[in-house]
């Protein structure tokens, strides 16, 4: 291994959903010092062309260290809908164009059925991600769940099973094949007000891919009106000046609750070697003018947190 492997054992970079446009956007942020993109699509490909967008991206990348880290796509493949089925038809191309971008790993949500509870989606996730996953591991491609829940509880939701532990445990179960694992990030077991770290350390070896997006929990919300009363904005109340705040919200690294350090310290300790991708576009002040700061900013300072890599002494 060199040394550009050892120093990069775990690359730092961001997402791009961007499109056909992903290029000319990587074009303009690579000088940041980005070494990792995730490449993502909302819901359909949208007619891309996978096979020109790889091109076009290896064309940019061409002069730099960079590479894609993944390819993700996020929708609800379970349901029947027209954007759901394009969702599933983004998934099986998504596997299968991979190679294309030198990368093996694609993320995104499970899907599930429409207001039912978690566990009563549990039969059409293996209908569905059974043959993905073993198309997946024919072809060399590890699946990233992300553990977001979109609004969603155990009780009803419209996108996505994968965010809580005990649903990991009866997915994997229903398909027990290893090319299926996690996405993860602290930031979504933190508005659980899950500790991420014990999380991690259990979860280590079905960690594919890592996103740096972090959380501020405000315990004094908490404390006073419990988490009911609002997650995204803050809530007005008659006759109040002051509005009841979110009691969490999501947050950029460095600007949120979590240890990166650690974090860090123990995805190495566990023995992942892979990326760590920001994913802005949520944090409720480094946004607008202000979201590239935020993300070089997290960018500087998960490099920090990984510290620099320098050689040994050889006698």
């Amino acid at each position: 291994m060199n040394t550009t492997d050892i120093q990069k054992d775990i690359r730092l970079g961001t997402l791009v959903n961007a499109g056909m446009k992903s290029p000319a956007y990587i074009q303009q942020i690579a000088h940041h010092g980005f070494e990792s993109y995730q490449l993502t699509f909302w819901q359909t490909l949208d007619g891309i062309d996978l096979r020109k967008l790889a091109k076009d991206v290896k064309a940019v990348l061409a002069d730099t260290d960079a590479v894609i880290s993944s390819l993700a796509i996020f929708g609800n493949p379970l349901e029947s809908g027209d954007l759901d089925k394009a969702t599933l038809d983004g998934w099986k191309k998504c596997i299968d164009a991979a190679h294309l971008f030198d990368c093996s790993i694609v993320a995104g949500f499970t899907g599930r059925v429409r207001g039912k509870r978690i566990d009563e989606s549990l039969g059409r996730f293996r209908n569905v991600w059974a043959p993905l996953a073993k198309r997946a591991s024919d072809k060399g491609v590890r699946i990233a769940f992300e553990n977001c829940d979109m609004g969603g509880t155990w009780e009803t939701g419209d996108w996505n099973i994968a965010h809580n532990p005990t649903a990991w445990e009866m997915m994997f179960d229903a398909v027990p094949d290893e090319s299926l694992g996690l996405e993860w990030e602290p930031c979504h077991q933190l508005v659980s007000l899950i500790d991420p770290m014990p999380q991690l350390r259990t979860w280590m070896d079905r960690i594919y891919h890592v996103h740096g997006k972090d959380a501020t929990v405000r315990w004094d919300v908490v404390r006073t009106y419990g988490v009911h009363s609002s997650m995204h904005a803050d809530v007005a109340l008659p006759g109040r000046a002051q509005a009841v705040p979110p009691f969490a919200y999501h947050r950029t690294p460095g600007f949120g609750d979590s240890d990166w350090t650690a974090i860090i310290s123990d995805l190495r300790q566990g023995g992942y070697t892979g990326f760590i991708d920001i994913e802005g576009w949520h944090d409720p002040v480094m946004r607008g003018d202000l979201e590239m700061s935020g993300q070089v900013s997290a960018l500087n300072y998960l490099k920090r947190c990984r510290g620099d890599f320098v050689p040994n002494p050889v006698v």
